[in-house]
Parts: structure tokens; sequence; C-alpha cells
């Protein structure tokens, strides 16, 4: 389950993710670089964590022309992205394009290219939400339809809320990724998502990677919320 779990590094700077990291080391495998840190940092952060033996997932939701996400994509892989985000929404072309983009600038500087998993519906926004900007399918028939796109567009799969899980491992396949954020431990509130799920039944749901943030570099003492997690993901 260390692989599985993805720790969110949702903070300001290098200094307190590289020190958040360092509490993690040997806990958690993946980390993930979102827009504050990347925006504040640059791709220098995503070498220096790569550096301290984590695997990265750069959470961008790239969403642009094809020939911007191509250059970005590319961007991401030199700098030794493990795994970075699209937005489904961008459309077919446009996920073709950063496919394409991480797998020529890996093929240059790396052996592998990074996977490219594709955001299909934020897990902030429900069915009300989906509405006030004229997508009157209910979240989960959103979702599928953007899953479809992005597996016919070469993605490596998918990021949906736990809610979804099961039905993209039906959708996509046993080795298609699924990364669920939306995980709240059990008692834990659940802040501003609004399709949640606990580690145990993301996992059950067909999940092949959670994203948890604030439950593990909000605690105490985030190694040991971390490996709880890992815990709760077993009892599945």
């Amino acid at each position: 389950m260390r692989d599985s779990l993805i720790v969110a590094l949702d903070l300001p700077d290098a200094e307190r993710a590289l020190a958040m990291a360092r509490t993690l080391k040997g806990t958690a495998g993946w980390v993930k670089v979102g827009m504050t840190l990347y925006y504040a940092e640059g791709p220098s952060i995503v070498r220096e964590l790569r550096a301290a033996g984590f695997k990265v997932f750069v959470d961008l939701k790239l969403h642009d022309i094809p020939h911007q996400v191509e250059g970005a994509a590319r961007a991401l892989a030199r700098a030794g992205a493990d795994m970075f985000t699209v937005h489904a929404s961008g459309g077919s072309a446009m996920m073709e394009a950063a496919v394409s983009g991480s797998a020529a600038a890996s093929a240059k500087v790396r052996d592998d290219r990074p996977l490219v998993v594709a955001v299909t519906v934020l897990t902030s926004l429900d069915d009300a939400a989906l509405a006030t900007i004229g997508i009157e399918r209910p979240a989960a028939d959103q979702v599928a339809m953007l899953a479809g796109l992005a597996r016919d567009a070469g993605c490596d799969g998918v990021v949906c809320s736990p809610a979804e899980a099961g039905a993209m491992r039906a959708l996509l396949g046993p080795e298609a990724l699924v990364v669920t954020p939306g995980v709240r431990p059990g008692g834990e509130d659940a802040g501003d998502q609004a399709r949640v799920a606990t580690p145990a039944e993301a996992i059950a749901a067909g999940a092949s990677h959670l994203v948890v943030g604030r439950p593990i570099t909000g605690a105490g003492d985030p190694a040991a919320a971390a490996k709880s997690i890992m815990e709760e993901m077993t009892a599945s």
C-alpha cells in the first residue's frame, strides 16, 4: 500500500514541502506537487523531491490548446515528473498532445515517460454545481463520458472521486490508473470536497492510488497519520 498512497504536499514553499517530505521518508513512496507549490518553486521542486527518493505526481491539470499542453508535457517530463494531470474536458486532441509530448521528451532524457492521468470532474463539484456551469448530466455520467475520451486518447488512467472508482475500473480495465482524491479517514471532516470516501472504501471500489493531503500534512505526526491511512487501506 506504500505505492498506492500519494501525499499531497499542498504547502506554500520548498522549505516547508521538503521538511514535510523528510518526515515521510520511508513511509510514503509518492508525493503530489500541486499548483500552489509548483507555481511558487517551479520545476526545481520536482527535481528536489525526486532526489530525496520520492516518486512525484505533478497535479497542474493542464488545460489549453494542444500545442501549449504538448510543450508543458515535455517540460514536466524533463523535470522528472513520474505522473501528471490533464483536464479531460480539454478534449481528445489536447490529451493526445500531452501523451505525445511526454513520450517525445522522455525518449531524449530518461528511460520511461511520465504517466498521464485525466481529471474528469473535480471532487469539489456535485450535480448541482455542474448544473450551474451548464452540464446537466449527473457527475457520474460526466465522469464516464470524459474517461472514455481519455482512454481513447492514450492516457494511462483518470482522476475521479471514490464514488466513481468502481465504474472507472469496470470501464477502463484492470491495468488503468484510477487516482482518487476526496479521501478522508473515518471520522474526518470533508472540508471543501463534495464526493468523498474513506481509504478502505476507495480501495475496495477500485482505486489504484489515493491522494491524501491535510489529514496527513496537518497531523501532529504526519508519518504516523500516513501509516494509519495505509492500515485503513489494507482493511478493505
